[in-house]
């Protein structure tokens, strides 16, 4: 068994009804908090007002801030300035990536007092980080993007000049990561569709990583049996739909963990500057991206590195995905990338045109897309193979 190393990770709360421990944990860092939560995904449901009257039975004082879409650097910095000389005990986030996600932040630079800009990865100094980070409390009401067991912040300018940048450390990390199933109760079908396909991604993703190890494998399998069972019928709304979404928030859960430890590949290497550069929500670029993606990956592989062990790899996500054995690669591969695709057909993923793309911003999109993401894909791709994956999908 190859040697490996796990990161730090949050202290889990997973299962129906853990949003009921939140109070307690809350108040176990003291008396004042910073709530940070989507626009609706929590506050118009019973959940919220739960929240807030337990916060006063125990004499917690709290504000609140709403992150709408997508945070930018700006967005952050505006917001750690609001709230400087509040002095909270700890920062809760509660909703889907882009709320996770600003709260990481904020969290990370309270006690800092310099811009975010100043340690984006791959934008202006990159300073080292050294904190220290306000306890943050990850609560996600989506199941994903897996924000709640990473150690990144994810931020974006969007337009010609735009990015999409993360600010990372172990400090970082949540001290508590609360999945509570019933929280996607408010999710419609479209948020259920480009996040679960973004989880779906994640692990299969990670799944063949450079970096995959032993305990990541295992992680990742289990998300990806999880997501077989639970994301179409979900969708439809059918069968055990509390099942159903408990298997999703357990998949996303598992695609941040093994995100985490062992990063990701050509899809998400592909969704930062398509996401910087057009109007694109991450997980619809994952969804419509993945089949395509996958037939380049193995195509190449075939191609150029017979022997990569990551073949071996999609022969069994094929397996798993497919239920079924396959005695023959070439089926099995075939298989798994007409599986994708039909999940995308039918979780109505628009095409990349449909955000603005044309062949002639394809360059721009190629020569931003060697990031870390890209670094960790089972086989180097070339300028040709990753235009043949967004020419796929346009």
């Amino acid at each position: 068994m190859t040697p490996f190393s796990i990161a730090r990770l949050p202290r889990i709360e997973f299962g129906a009804g853990s949003l009921k421990k939140l109070p307690d944990i809350i108040a176990s860092y003291g008396a004042r908090i910073l709530l940070v939560t989507g626009a609706r995904s929590f506050t118009n449901t019973p959940h919220w007002q739960f929240l807030i009257d337990q916060l006063e039975h125990r004499s917690v004082t709290w504000r609140h801030c709403i992150v709408a879409e997508e945070p930018s650097p700006a967005l952050i910095d505006e917001l750690v300035k609001a709230h400087t000389g509040d002095h909270f005990t700890a920062v809760v986030g509660i909703g889907g990536g882009s709320a996770l996600d600003a709260a990481k932040a904020v969290a990370g630079l309270l006690q800092v007092q310099r811009s975010v800009m100043d340690y984006l990865e791959g934008v202006g100094p990159e300073l080292p980080y050294q904190g220290p980070a306000v306890p943050f409390i990850a609560v996600p009401t989506t199941a994903g993007t897996g924000s709640e067991a990473t150690k990144n912040a994810v931020l974006s300018v969007q337009g010609e000049n735009g990015f999409k940048k993360s600010f990372r450390h172990d400090k970082l990390v949540a001290e508590y990561a609360i999945i509570d199933p019933d929280l996607l109760a408010s999710c419609p079908p479209g948020v259920i569709a480009a996040n679960g396909m973004d989880a779906l991604t994640q692990l299969l993703e990670s799944y063949v990583s450079t970096k995959a190890n032993a305990f990541t494998n295992a992680l990742a399998i289990s998300g990806l049996q999880a997501a077989r069972d639970a994301l179409i019928p979900l969708y439809r709304q059918q069968g055990d739909v509390a099942q159903h979404r408990e298997k999703m928030a357990y998949a996303a859960l598992l695609s941040g963990i093994t995100l985490a430890q062992v990063g990701l590949g050509s899809v998400h290497g592909l969704a930062s500057p398509l996401g910087a550069f057009y109007p694109i929500p991450h997980g619809a670029v994952c969804g419509t991206l993945v089949a395509a993606a996958t037939r380049i990956n193995i195509r190449s592989m075939q191609t150029r590195e017979p022997n990569n062990q990551a073949l071996a790899k999609y022969l069994h996500a094929a397996e798993i995905l497919c239920e079924k054995h396959f005695i023959d690669p070439e089926t099995a591969f075939n298989t798994l990338i007409d599986l994708l695709a039909q999940w995308t057909e039918e979780l109505a993923l628009p095409r990349l045109s449909h955000y603005g793309l044309q062949s002639s911003g394809f360059d721009k999109v190629i020569a931003n897309c060697r990031g870390n993401s890209m670094k960790t894909n089972p086989i180097v791709l070339t300028d040709d193979d990753i235009w043949q994956i967004l020419l796929e999908r346009l």
